[in-house]
């Protein structure tokens, strides 16, 4: 009998204990957090909320509301950084009472009773993990409601967790409005769903907006109504096929902004709004979808990570365009320009446009971007420029312009034509031709390899097109030239013309690569004038027609006997190419230095 006393008592104890350790291991993964409505503290924890401030934020769409409104309520984080539980309210400011409802997207979160009134907050379902998650969230009816914030609990691990993280005030205002969306069809459309308000002047802007296709997208009003981005600088998408342009009005009434891009068609072009000049964070891509057809995506990024999708929002009066090799869109939208940290229309913001393949629908590695150098207010209208080209680029430019186009060009024409003329006096036991001709070469050689470190030490990456595709040949063959040189066999040897054959086929192959990287290079930087492009041109030109030139001159001769005199003859011919043909590659030379420095 006293045995099972014994554990009568001890079980007993047992239950007791359970009992009251229950409520601190209680676990709230469903989101049913309702005991949290009035202060958003984790009560089930037995942590202490950290004091840094958050990197999740708390967004709207508007910075006004109306009766009976809907608002987007965006909750975001960095993408490395992900959420896994939070507690959405909206309180009416000075109070702590839950006001509104909430309607959430199937499946992403669930609804709460605070206060006893449905609907009045939003959590997070089982599973959730996320960096962002978009909830709509609808006014009161009735009433005389001044001001409306919401607040948010965010929890990112079982230890890690911030409460009472706020949106900015959304106020309350007496006019009304009716709006409608339509939703982006896979021809690149939309239903018809103008704005409507009693303003006029609204009605007109967003007429102007949308009454032309996106393939007549111009440069029309830039800087008087609307902020305009473009590379090749001022250029005009209305008259050139290969300028990559943006541009953004915002409407009257400071909720709503139109947006045009339009580009040459490679899969996608896209602009972004962010803090820094690095991709992200809030971005509109135009682009070919998985149905092969043209579209309009939302997306969000962080500095240099993969872009995440995000719902197309409020986007209405959707336009698209690919014609003549050119891909173009056209948008109104009320979805405010969201970043880490501010969420406004009217803050400053660095302007970013890239463009690039994509596959099946999915965007790929942009293959080129430009930036504008300060931040700007898209609420005032102004040409925006671009950042410009660091100093490193300008640098790996000039000494591959230097050493493809007149040190290069020296040695090979010394090698060529001025043997005869430069065989005495002699330097360390060799013909002068071939001092002068080691010598130039060597230095062409050493300043490719400088310019090849200074481009990757800049990009720090694969670029993407041409370019750096032409750059690394050109590197790879000016390398292994010299080595093949000094592994040549002696001038009598019977194999001597398979050295003279290679060494000669490789150089001109080098020369050709490396007068392709520097047009492709030169697009990169060039005006929408086109005038390094042009110089270029002409400089090719200039050496074409006088390699020409010595080429027929020495041909008229070469089965001549030869005399003394003769040989004379040609040499004081070619010597007086040769010197003219200097003095103008100098001038081009010259000239395009200082477009380079202007850049």
């Amino acid at each position: 009998m006293s045995r099972l006393k014994n554990n009568l008592i001890a079980m007993d104890l047992l239950v007791l204990l359970l009992l009251c350790t229950a409520p601190l291991i209680r676990g709230y993964r469903s989101g049913l957090v309702i005991d949290s409505c009035e202060d958003m503290q984790l009560h089930h924890s037995g942590l202490s909320p950290q004091t840094a401030p958050s990197p999740f934020t708390v967004t709207t769409e508007h910075k006004r509301y109306r009766l009976g409104e809907d608002v987007k309520v965006e909750l975001q984080g960095p993408v490395s950084t992900p959420f896994t539980g939070f507690l959405l309210e909206a309180i009416e400011g000075g109070s702590e009472t839950p006001v509104g409802s909430f309607a959430i997207p199937a499946g992403a979160a669930k609804l709460l009773t605070c206060s006893q009134r449905p609907n009045s907050a939003v959590s997070h379902t089982s599973g959730f993990n996320s960096s962002y998650i978009q909830v709509t969230w609808r006014s009161e009816p009735s009433g005389d409601i001044k001001a409306v914030q919401f607040r948010a609990s965010f929890v990112q691990n079982s230890t890690t967790f911030w409460v009472n993280v706020t949106s900015p005030v959304l106020t309350f205002t007496n006019a009304r409005v009716a709006r409608s969306a339509g939703a982006l069809t896979g021809s690149g459309s939309t239903d018809p769903a103008p704005l409507v308000s009693v303003s006029l002047s609204l009605c007109v802007s967003v007429f102007v907006c949308v009454q032309k296709s996106a393939a007549s997208i111009s440069s029309a009003e830039c800087g008087v109504t609307k902020v305009c981005f473009s590379q090749p600088s001022n250029c005009d998408p209305a008259v050139s096929s290969s300028c990559y342009f943006m541009s953004a009005m915002m409407l009257p009434g400071g909720t709503a902004a139109c947006y045009q891009m339009t580009g040459p068609y490679e899969g996608y072009i896209a602009f972004g709004f962010s803090a820094d000049q690095s991709m992200g964070n809030d971005i509109y891509v135009c682009g070919m979808n998985s149905s092969g057809h043209v579209g309009v995506q939302h997306m969000y990024s962080t500095g240099q990570t993969t872009l995440q999708a995000r719902p197309l929002g409020n986007v209405y009066n959707v336009t698209t365009s690919l014609q003549n090799g050119v891909i173009s869109c056209s948008f109104t939208t009320t979805n405010i320009i969201s970043i880490q940290g501010t969420s406004d229309f009217n803050q400053s913001y660095y302007l970013l446009f890239v463009y690039g393949p994509s596959s099946n629908g999915q965007i790929q590695k942009h293959t080129g971007d430009f930036v504008s150098t300060n931040k700007m207010d898209i609420s005032t209208p102004v040409v925006v420029s671009q950042d410009a080209h660091p100093d490193i680029v300008k640098a790996h430019g000039a000494l591959m312009l230097i050493a493809w186009m007149t040190t290069g060009t020296l040695g090979m024409m010394v090698a060529r034509y001025l043997k005869k003329m430069a065989k005495e006096p002699r330097m360390c036991n060799k013909d002068l031709w071939f001092v002068v001709h080691v010598g130039v070469m060597c230095l062409t050689v050493a300043a490719t390899i400088i310019a090849f470190i200074l481009a990757f030490s800049h990009a720090k990456n694969w670029s993407g097109g041409a370019h750096p595709v032409l750059g690394c040949l050109v590197m790879i063959l000016s390398f292994f030239q010299p080595i093949g040189a000094l592994l040549r066999c002696g001038p009598q040897h019977h194999l001597r013309y398979l050295f003279n054959s290679s060494h000669f086929l490789n150089a001109v192959i080098i020369k050709s690569l490396a007068v392709a990287a520097i047009f492709t290079g030169l697009g990169r930087i060039d005006s929408s004038d086109g005038w390094l492009m042009k110089v270029m041109g002409g400089f090719l030109a200039w050496e074409a027609l006088f390699i020409i030139m010595l080429e027929i001159h020495d041909s008229k001769f070469k089965h001549t006997d030869s005399t003394v005199d003769l040989e004379s003859a040609i040499v004081n011919v070619d010597g007086l190419l040769i010197g003219l043909f200097f003095l103008g590659n100098l001038c081009f030379l010259v000239a395009l230095l200082v477009g380079i420095g202007e850049r």
